[in-house]
C-alpha cells in the first residue's frame, strides 16, 4: 500500500501548525514543532508571500495530511462528495471521518491515525464480528468495532485505551464501553462533530478550478 514516508515533523512545520501526526509526543517538549516552527528547508526563515492560490493549496494539502491521504485517494473522496446531494466541502470532511482508521482514533483506541492504520493492517480489528484490515473502509450508524478476542490483540488495543483516555474527548456520534471494550458508531457525523481546523470551502474552490 502506498504511504508517505517522510518526516511527519516537517509536514506540520510546512502548514504552520501542530497537525498532531505522531500521537502523545506532539504534546510533549520533545516535539519539534515546539522547538522550530520555521517551514522546512534552507530558505525556511525567509517571509514569504502568500497568494491566494498558495492559500488554497496549503488548506487542501492540510486535509491530506491530518487524514493522511494521497493525491489519487483524496481526489476519490472529492469525486464522491460531489455526486452526492448538499454542500460538497461539508460531504467531504464527513466522508473523511466515516473512514475506519479516523474512527478509532477519534473512540481512543488510537493515539494517532498512523497508529489506527497499523492497527487494522495488522488484523487487530473487528467490524460487527469480522476482520477488517482496510483502514479506508467506511462505517454506518450501528457499526460496532472490537479488538479481535484474543488476550494479545485486546491487550495491545487496551494499552492506547488507557493513553489516550484522560486526553481524548469521544465526539457524541461515538459511543466507547470498556467492558466489553467496544466502539460503537451512534449516528454519521455532521460538521459539527469535526473538530480539526479546516476551511472546507477554501479546498472545495481550489478543487473546482
Amino acid at each position: 500500500m502506498a504511504r508517505e514516508t517522510g518526516s511527519k515533523c516537517k509536514l506540520c512545520r510546512t502548514e504552520g501548525m501542530k497537525l498532531f501526526l505522531k500521537g502523545a509526543r506532539c504534546d510533549t517538549p520533545k516535539c519539534t514543532f515546539e522547538r522550530n516552527a520555521l517551514p522546512p528547508g534552507q530558505h525556511g526563515a525567509r517571509r514569504r508571500r502568500r497568494t491566494d492560490y498558495g492559500a488554497h493549496f496549503r488548506e487542501k494539502q492540510k486535509v491530506k495530511r491530518i487524514y493522511g491521504l494521497l493525491e489519487t485517494q483524496f481526489k476519490r473522496y472529492f469525486h464522491e462528495a460531489q455526486q452526492q446531494p448538499g454542500n460538497t466541502g461539508e460531504n467531504l470532511l464527513i466522508l473523511l471521518e466515516r473512514r475506519l482508521d479516523n474512527i478509532i482514533f477519534r473512540g481512543g483506541l488510537a493515539n494517532s491515525r498512523a497508529c489506527a492504520r497499523q492497527i487494522i493492517q495488522q488484523g487487530h480489528i473487528q467490524v460487527n464480528g469480522h476482520k477488517i484490515s482496510i483502514p479506508s473502509s467506511w462505517l454506518k450508524a450501528g457499526d460496532v468495532i472490537r479488538p479481535k478476542p484474543k488476550e494479545k490483540n485486546l491487550n495491545f488495543v487496551k494499552l492506547f485505551r488507557e493513553e489516550t483516555k484522560t486526553k481524548n474527548q469521544i465526539p457524541s456520534w461515538l459511543q466507547i464501553s470498556d467492558d466489553p471494550l467496544e466502539l460503537k458508531v451512534i449516528q454519521i457525523p455532521q460538521r459539527t462533530d469535526i473538530t480539526a481546523p479546516i476551511n472546507e470551502q477554501m479546498v472545495v474552490e481550489f478543487c473546482s478550478r
